[in-house]
């Protein structure tokens, strides 16, 4: 079997979570002896062509992206149009089983490939835009966004997403039969996972020996929630005493997290890092007493995932496909979403518990190995072998 995935980034150049599942399922689907090609974007010193990893990656160059969302919407249709250039010359030196694009962002250069070499197009959706902004999509480019995930949702011979919740999520908002969608959950892959060799100095940075550091990772973005977690903390800097915290990451609701953190009087008790390396990332999780995932919108859930792949013990907020990659009680404890004092009373709880900390970090190191990439190639390339059964698809 030969397939193309779509991507609009792909290691090294990583501008989220969408790079690294596309290289470890592209990876997965090459170690079963299929043949798989990616195509993607490149910067000018990326190689236009290369294998890694058993995987054929073909990349278009383009520019870097703009901060702006209305240009950076008119520059996903320009990136379109060169992927789908590239794609019709390798549609004539390979013959593609089926195509596959993740999210909105390849949708338009994906159906057409799909259509042009008459075989299924499989789409995940990772996240959409309805649930990032809540509902509210009634205005450019955010209606631009959500009108074309709802046409790649609806176009997609088969549909993936990572969660339950997510799948529950979009029938109903693009108006699709439960039966239409599958899910095949994230994977994690904990030998990756390599923190930094000498981690006491790293740990003295941020906290004394008796102090207690709590870490926040991600895109610091408003439905990441972090608003929540730093509202919780004064309440629990004034009845535990000695927590410190660690904001990991970089996005678009920074400065207001910033300023939301001095108003509540943060200054003096955590940093703020910015976006960090991943030897630096996997790093705090091990030196971290607790990691918090505060989300009011989370699809998945990979950060949860990471922190009890590294030991961490980890409290998430009760939504999503959060429910489903932390169960409560058993390998990390959920608060209500979107409370403070919740997060607060559960995050206490935690960190006066060494106990419970030490009874959650080893029940998670077990259930983590759930989530094998291997297992998530193999499902995925079952989904290729239905589709490409159903036979022939029509020209739509």
């Amino acid at each position: 079997m030969r397939v193309l995935l779509l991507s609009w980034e792909y290691p090294p150049l990583i501008e989220g979570g969408l790079a690294r599942h596309v290289r470890k399922l592209a990876e997965g689907l090459a170690a079963q002896g299929i043949e798989a090609h990616v195509l993607t974007r490149g910067m000018e010193e990326s190689p236009q062509e290369e294998e890694v990893g058993g995987v054929c990656i073909h990349r278009v160059r383009e520019p870097g992206r703009p901060t702006e969302l209305g240009e950076f919407v008119a520059w996903v249709e320009h990136m379109n149009a060169d992927m789908l250039a590239a794609g019709v010359e390798l549609g004539d030196l390979f013959s593609f089983e089926a195509v596959h694009a993740h999210d909105w962002l390849v949708a338009v250069a994906g159906d057409h490939l799909a259509r042009r070499f008459r075989c299924p197009l499989v789409a995940t959706i990772h996240a959409t835009e309805y649930g990032r902004h809540q509902g509210h999509v009634d205005t450019h480019p955010q209606s631009h966004i959500h009108s074309v995930e709802h046409w790649l949702a609806n176009r997609a011979d088969r549909l993936i997403t990572c969660s339950a919740y997510m799948r529950e999520h979009v029938c109903d908002v693009y108006g699709l039969e439960e039966e239409q969608v599958s899910v095949v959950p994230n994977g994690i892959d904990p030998s990756e996972l390599v923190p930094m060799a000498d981690l006491a100095p790293l740990r003295r940075r941020f906290a004394a020996p008796e102090e207690r550091l709590v870490l926040l990772v991600g895109r610091l973005v408003y439905e990441k929630g972090f608003q929540v977690a730093l509202e919780a903390l004064p309440g629990l800097i004034e009845r535990l005493g000695d927590v410190r915290f660690v904001v990991a990451g970089s996005g678009t609701h920074e400065e207001e997290l910033r300023t939301l953190a001095t108003a509540l009087g943060l200054d003096g008790h955590g940093t703020f890092l910015g976006w960090i390396g991943d030897d630096v990332l996997h790093s705090l999780y091990r030196i971290a007493d607790l990691t918090v995932v505060p989300s009011i919108y989370e699809p998945f859930g990979l950060v949860a995932l990471e922190a009890m792949a590294s030991g961490c013990p980890c409290l998430v907020a009760d939504t999503g496909g959060l429910r489903e990659v932390v169960p409560h009680e058993n390998v990390g404890l959920r608060f209500r979403s979107r409370d403070p004092e919740s997060l607060g009373a559960v995050a206490e709880r935690l960190l006066s518990d060494v106990e419970l900390r030490e009874r959650l970090v080893a029940e998670a190191s077990e259930h983590v190995l759930g989530f094998d990439w291997a297992d998530v190639a193999r499902q995925v390339a079952d989904l290729y072998a239905e589709s490409i059964g159903h036979g022939v698809p029509q020209v739509r």
